[in-house]
């Protein structure tokens, strides 16, 4: 009996012996990879956490120079924070809020950089239309409308896509082109919804003011445009 137990050990021990050669070195190596993937996730994800961190502290400071309308720390801090952890949320969100401050405190020129910064660079498509949305009213203010328009022929995402027809619409209605202003007006009030609650009321209020049914939206507003083009022809 214990003969045939010995046997029955020996076999299994060569079977294994037989895999192992066989099969070894492969699932040595598949081992390696695993453990290193795994090694390296955690590496990156300490990297990340490491990076968000830094950039946290950086924007606080961000915060508290705006805070207290230090336009000079203000900048020193929003380039600290792009230039070094540009990739995170936190720089988009530094750029909006240092372009604010440096436009409040009459750096022009510094604000509309750091918007555009943020138009180009963010980590979001969400913070980047912000940017541009935000930047656009700038150019509006400053009559820099073609400059505005290019800023808002942007594909905005849909969250967004109404509120850049409003701001073209007030674009063009500053250059006298009420017809297209009432189009993207259109487009805005339409878009808006009733979920917009008070700014498709403000849009709707734009629309009545120009002697168009806000419930006509966007159709009245193509039906004033050809209306208009009708009118040219035949003049």
């Amino acid at each position: 009996m214990a003969t045939s137990l010995d046997l029955e050990e020996q076999e299994q021990l060569d079977a294994l012996k037989h895999f192992w050669n066989r099969w070894g070195s492969l699932i040595s190596w598949l081992l390696v990879v695993v453990l290193a993937a795994f090694a390296g996730w955690n590496g990156w994800q300490y990297w990340q956490n490491r990076q968000a961190g830094y950039a946290v502290a950086l924007y606080e400071a961000l915060q508290d120079a705006a805070e207290s309308g230090n336009a000079a720390r203000v900048q020193q801090a929003f380039s600290d924070l792009k230039d070094q952890y540009g990739g995170t949320t936190y720089a988009a969100q530094g750029a909006l809020l240092a372009g604010k401050t440096l436009l409040d405190q009459g750096k022009t020129a510094e604000g509309k950089a750091a918007l555009a910064w943020a138009a180009d660079k963010a980590a979001t498509p969400g913070l980047q239309a912000l940017a541009r949305l935000r930047l656009a009213a700038v150019l509006m203010g400053e009559k820099a409308y073609d400059a505005a328009l290019q800023q808002l022929a942007w594909s905005f995402p849909q969250a967004f896509a109404a509120l850049a027809a409003d701001r073209r619409g007030d674009i063009l209605l500053q250059q006298g082109k009420k017809n297209e202003a009432l189009t993207e007006y259109g487009k805005a009030y339409q878009g808006l919804g009733v979920s917009g609650g008070g700014y498709q009321r403000a849009v709707a209020a734009k629309l009545a003011a120009l002697g168009i049914d806000p419930d006509a939206g966007a159709a009245a507003g193509a039906t004033a445009a050809s209306a208009a083009s009708t009118q040219g022809a035949a003049s």
